[in-house]
């Protein structure tokens, strides 16, 4: 398959979804509005609600009446981003290859316009008529565990407080399968409820997400360690400036390639009772080795 093409056309799916959920004008003041678009419309893979299409096609079922549920992973992805590049927490002035978002509107709002991304993802899916009410509480509740003390934002408590001391592989780990890989087994268990999962398929996407997020956070951890910030969109090697607890800073940059790749087999493994409609989840996998290279 052509990996590019898929993601690209799935992509424009869901921007086209997000600008229908955020257009320019609508409810709430306009200066908020146009801090929650910025964030949103800086670009981005879209990653997350793309594993969660191609999570539902690999089930053999039609995301077209879905989108606007899997786009509710990347509003939370885009706060969980505003937030984290705050001057109290990671103290990012680049993001995407733009100005992050407190830098152009203050924290104040930059705060806010995080704070609403995140209410409105919880309110995409609990307007999502094309879903049955019970699948609806599935999603509020896999992604309330995916996004909270229990996942993603624990994870960035975690990070914090690992920063400037010693950890062992084990505490690193439990970081990032918070911090990163918890909303990614959301997305994927975002497919598997929109797609109508038997439990075993369900379990599978859910323990391919979480392979996967994995594997993104260590090639993550390897880029920040050896990459080019104009490529990147961000800024390079503030990871270890910071004394953050990262992979390479742990087991070196050969050592977490390997780690990574360990990672994108087991994710690809966990789709073995899938056919070749679950190739593109396979090939997403696959491609994240090219990240940390």
């Amino acid at each position: 398959m052509h990996l590019a093409r898929y993601i690209d056309e799935r992509k424009r799916l869901v921007d086209g979804a997000l600008e229908r959920l955020l257009p320019p004008t609508g409810a709430g003041p306009a200066a908020l509005r146009e801090a929650m678009r910025y964030s949103v419309f800086a670009g981005g893979k879209r990653l997350r609600p793309i594993l969660c299409i191609a999570a539902i096609e690999a089930l053999g079922a039609d995301p077209s009446p879905f989108v606007s549920s899997a786009c509710a992973l990347e509003l939370v992805h885009t706060y969980s981003l505003v937030h984290d590049d705050l001057p109290a927490m990671d103290d990012d002035d680049l993001r995407r290859g733009r100005p992050t978002s407190h830098r152009v509107f203050g924290e104040a709002l930059a705060i806010l316009a995080g704070d609403a991304l995140l209410t409105l993802a919880f309110e995409v899916v609990a307007r999502e008529e094309a879903v049955p009410p019970g699948a609806r509480a599935a999603l509020v509740a896999a992604l309330a565990q995916g996004s909270g003390a229990a996942g993603m934002v624990g994870g960035q408590v975690m990070d914090l407080c690992a920063e400037r001391r010693a950890i062992s592989a084990e505490e690193l780990a439990e970081i990032h399968a918070c911090k990163t890989a918890a909303l990614m087994e959301a997305s994927a268990t975002f497919g598997a409820v929109l797609g109508g999962a038997e439990a075993g398929d369900a379990a599978s996407l859910r323990a391919y997400g979480r392979s996967l997020g994995m594997a993104f956070q260590v090639t993550d951890d390897i880029l920040d360690a050896t990459g080019d910030e104009h490529l990147m969109g961000k800024r390079a090697r503030r990871d270890a400036a910071a004394r953050k607890a990262t992979y390479p800073g742990l087991f070196g940059v050969e050592e977490s390639r390997r780690i990574a790749a360990a990672h994108v087999e087991a994710a690809v493994e966990a789709l073995g009772a899938f056919d070749g409609r679950a190739d593109p989840l396979r090939e997403i996998a696959r491609g994240l080795l090219g990240r940390g290279s």
